[in-house]
């Protein structure tokens, strides 16, 4: 019910067995784990991982756990936490106003993503998608679009790192359920126009949930953006759930 069977599936996001560096750069502390089965395998397969985010979360829930002010301390903290568990070799944190970004011009993203591949030179970007950045969040458009025109201008220039793009999206199918069951997704997805991108493949991930499951728990303050985005969840058996939500997808920017 969740999954297109022509889209196809990949054991590995990189098949290349050469450790590359790996940096995804994103708005927000817990973007990650949209994709954190496939940062988990890239680890294993010895590829570097580099965390980028833009904001610190600070206009996120608080779960009840911090004030409202101290929140982006403390999801500094838990980021710190889940890099540690991916085996990240580096961890950047910006300041920029956390749902805030889409009243800042495009260029000061831009600016940051080549500063930023210039200074880790990765071989291979992730990102959200430009065009709902994920389930319509602008920071998810904002920071997306920003890199997505930074590859496609500087691809072709000598000396420019970043081999391959790949932006988070979901299948058909996925979209769908979600849209009859997950708030978020009812709340912010478009409604007409152009939705997300339709990939070009999946990454396996089953193998991973235990330990995504403890990337999320390390994320104490979003616990609501997970029930919301991943309902049933503490619900339905792991054994069952990480069958059922086995697989991350993704489209390549050419």
């Amino acid at each position: 019910m969740l999954h297109n069977a022509d889209i196809p599936q990949k054991t590995h996001l990189l098949e290349d067995s050469q450790s590359q560096k790996v940096m995804v750069f994103f708005a927000h502390p817990d973007d990650e784990i949209a994709v954190g089965g496939t940062l988990l395998d890239l680890r294993k397969q010895g590829h570097e991982l580099m965390m980028v985010y833009l904001t610190k979360g600070e206009a996120g829930p608080t779960g009840g756990l911090v004030k409202q002010e101290e929140l982006g301390a403390a999801r500094a903290l838990e980021m710190k936490k889940v890099a540690g568990i991916l085996g990240a070799s580096e961890l950047e944190m910006f300041d920029y106003p956390d749902s805030g970004l889409k009243n800042l011009p495009l260029d000061t993203f831009k600016i940051v993503a080549r500063e930023i591949i210039e200074k880790h030179r990765p071989d291979v970007v992730i990102s959200y998608d430009s065009k709902v950045g994920l389930y319509g969040h602008p920071d998810h458009r904002m920071v997306s679009q920003a890199m997505e025109e930074v590859f496609l201008e500087d691809k072709n220039k000598p000396g420019f790192p970043v081999k391959k793009l790949y932006q988070v999206t979901l299948s058909p199918k996925q979209i769908e359920i979600a849209l009859k069951i997950a708030p978020g997704f009812q709340r912010n997805y478009p409604k007409t126009g152009e939705g997300l991108p339709v990939p070009d493949f999946s990454v396996g991930t089953t193998a991973y949930f235990s330990t995504l499951v403890r990337m999320m728990e390390a994320h104490a303050t979003q616990q609501e953006v997970f029930r919301d985005l991943l309902p049933y969840r503490e619900q339905v058996p792991e054994f069952i759930y990480s069958r059922i939500f086995d697989r991350e997808y993704f489209y390549e920017v050419k």
